[in-house]
Order: structure tokens, then C-alpha cells, then sequence
């Protein structure tokens, strides 16, 4: 079964990783997926280790300086809900500070280099990977706490970024804003991939935890218009190349699982029309496939690496960023994605 995998992916990932992985977005986002799949699974593989990252970055405080280092406040928050732990907590409170305070770059938007070393050099913007690593979370805990204006928070954050990154004839998303300059970037129409699968799979989980938000209708009508555009860019093999729009690159899995996890998650609760459910199969074929289980471990291939929207040759920055496995996010995307496979062949909902 495909959840297996899965399963060998963590397992390899516990042993080769050290509990004090990097407090930033590829962490947060995979540390998550562990302990998500733990709950689906109502199994503690991953729980050890993700109080050992958080037992670190209790001892050594961590800097939540942007949006990347909110995302491990999805890993602080699930082990203060399954351990009751006050300092784990501390944690949390941390990120979500940062998020309810940070101040504000354009409308409700915030820099996503925040203030972190980086951020004093590149030019202030907002980038499309927000959505999944300032958005998600908040959603989530402003739903199980009841905290209306962080909930208005996260929810308003999806039609501000599709204001300023989707484009309104191709309805797709360019990568950064640049507000000083007042557009977008890459100025030409280049799609990078693994943006687009930014918001396909993290809509779905925003919408989950609005409820009846005023802002829900529009969000959904955003997850469909970027879902019927990338239909065209989907590759005979069900994957998707880096660059969308450009030519031949390179098959890229992150985006690829990505995109399979927000349109079966979409479908499933009927955010997305039924006509996005093979093409969800289809993604979800061409990264299982290529998932390696041998004798050394459990390996994801194909994941390209971080990728910045740096100001010199959009294209082939993209282009020729080197592919890796196992890297934190692509992992994460598998296993969400395979969460969603698992249920779909259940005909179940979480």
C-alpha cells in the first residue's frame, strides 16, 4: 500500500535526521506531516522525535524572524496538544506573536524575508510560498481555539496574494511582489511549478478551518480557477515540469505531490468539481512510482531545491536548480498527499 511508503519515508527520515533539525519551513512543514500521519494512523511513530526538536529549540530559542520560521509552529503546536507541555507552548506562542504582530508590508501582507538576515539585502516582497508557511497554521489553531481575528487573519491572506501574484489572463501565480517596484516577479510570465502547488495544497487546508468566513467563496473559486489552469501543464505522466509555461525543464515532485494532495483533498470535500479527480490520481502515480525502497532506506527523488526569485535570469534560475531526495518538503508533500490517497481509497473523510 502507498501509506506504506509513506511510513518508510518517516522511519528512514527519523533515523538519518537529528531531532534538532533547522527551525525553518522544509522542518515545519515535514514535522507536521509526521505527526498528521501519526493521527491518521492513531500510531506514535514520530513523537519521540518531534519532542526531541522541540525539547532543542527550548534550550536554544529559536529566531522567528519571517515567514519561513513560522512554519515549525505547525510541529511546536501539535506536541503541545499531545504532551500538555508548558514550554512547548512558549513555542507557539512564539510564532503566532510573530504572526498576529509582525508588522504589516502591504494590506494585511507581511515581507516574507521578515527580518531576518536575508531580508535586509533582497528587496521587500511578498512570495506566493506564504500561503502554506504563514497561512496554514494559524487557520488551524485559530479553528481549535476559537481566536476570531487570528482566523480573519489567515483567511484574508488568500485574496490579497491572489491580488498582487495571481495573474488575472492566466490564472497563475507568479512567485514574489516586489513593492517598492509595485509588480510582480519574474516580470515575464514565468510559472514556477512548485508555487502554483503551494497554493493548490494549502487552499484546501485553509478552507477547512474558516468555516463561513466571508472571504470562504472567493477562496474556493481561487482554488479552481488555478486548478483548471494548471490541467493544461500536467505532463503525460501525470507529473509536472519545474517551469510550467516555458518549454522542456525538468520533472519536478514536490509541486507534482503538491498539486496531488490539494486537488484529492478539493475533491474530496467537494471545494473542487470531480473532473480534478484523475488528474490527482494521476500526480499521485507518477510520484509514488518513483519513491525507492531498498535495503539502505526509503528515498523520494526529483525535489528540487530551495528556490529564491532572484532578480538575474528568472528562467534559468529556475531551470537549473539542482533536484535532490529526500529534502524536508518533499517529503512533506508525499506524505499529505498520501494521506488523501489512503482516504480516497477508503471513501472516507478525515
Amino acid at each position: 500500500m502507498s501509506i506504506d511508503k509513506a511510513k518508510k519515508l518517516v522511519e528512514h527520515s527519523i533515523k538519518a535526521r537529528k531531532a534538532k533539525m533547522g527551525w525553518s519551513w522544509g522542518q515545519g512543514l515535514l514535522g507536521s506531516a509526521m505527526s498528521e500521519l501519526d493521527d491518521y494512523l492513531g500510531s506514535e511513530t514520530s513523537v519521540e522525535f518531534l519532542k526531541g526538536f522541540c525539547d532543542h529549540y527550548v534550550a536554544n530559542s529559536p529566531t522567528v524572524a519571517s515567514s519561513d520560521t513560522s512554519a515549525p509552529g505547525m510541529i511546536t503546536y501539535a506536541m503541545q496538544k499531545k504532551t500538555g507541555r508548558a514550554d512547548y507552548k512558549k513555542l507557539t506562542d512564539t510564532v503566532l506573536d510573530y504572526i498576529k504582530n509582525e508588522p504589516r508590508l502591504i494590506e494585511d501582507a507581511v515581507n516574507h524575508l521578515g527580518s531576518s538576515v536575508i531580508g535586509k539585502f533582497y528587496p521587500k516582497s511578498i512570495w506566493v510560498d506564504s500561503l502554506m508557511m504563514f497561512s496554514v497554521f494559524p487557520a488551524r489553531y485559530a479553528m481549535e481555539n476559537n481566536d476570531a481575528k487570528l482566523l480573519d487573519i489567515a483567511a484574508k491572506q488568500v485574496n490579497i496574494f491572489a491580488k498582487y501574484l495571481m495573474d488575472k489572463q492566466d490564472n497563475l501565480w507568479y512567485h514574489s511582489y516586489w513593492t517598492k517596484m509595485a509588480t510582480h516577479y519574474p516580470i515575464s510570465k514565468i510559472y514556477w511549478a512548485r508555487g502554483n502547488a503551494w497554493v493548490i495544497s494549502a487552499l484546501p487546508k485553509i478552507i477547512d478551518c474558516i468555516g463561513e468566513h466571508p472571504d470562504k467563496k472567493e477562496i474556493i473559486m481561487i482554488l479552481n480557477k488555478t486548478s483548471e489552469a494548471l490541467l493544461q501543464y500536467q505532463r503525460a505522466d501525470g507529473a509536472f515540469d519545474t517551469v510550467l509555461n516555458r518549454g522542456k525543464t525538468y520533472r519536478e515532485l514536490s509541486a507534482t505531490a503538491l498539486i496531488a494532495d490539494g486537488w484529492l483533498h478539493g475533491v474530496r470535500m467537494g471545494y473542487l468539481p470531480e473532473k480534478f479527480l484523475q488528474p490527482a490520481l494521476n500526480a499521485y502515480k507518477a510520484v509514488d512510482d518513483a519513491i525507492i525502497i531498498n535495503n539502505k532506506g526509503a528515498y523520494m527523488p526529483e525535489i528540487s531545491g530551495p528556490t529564491s526569485p532572484l532578480p538575474i535570469c528568472p528562467y534559468l534560475v529556475y531551470k537549473f536548480t539542482p533536484r535532490g531526495k529526500n529534502l524536508a518538503y518533499g517529503l512533506a508533500a508525499y506524505i499529505w498527499a498520501s494521506i488523501e490517497f489512503d482516504m480516497y481509497q477508503r471513501g472516507g473523510k478525515k
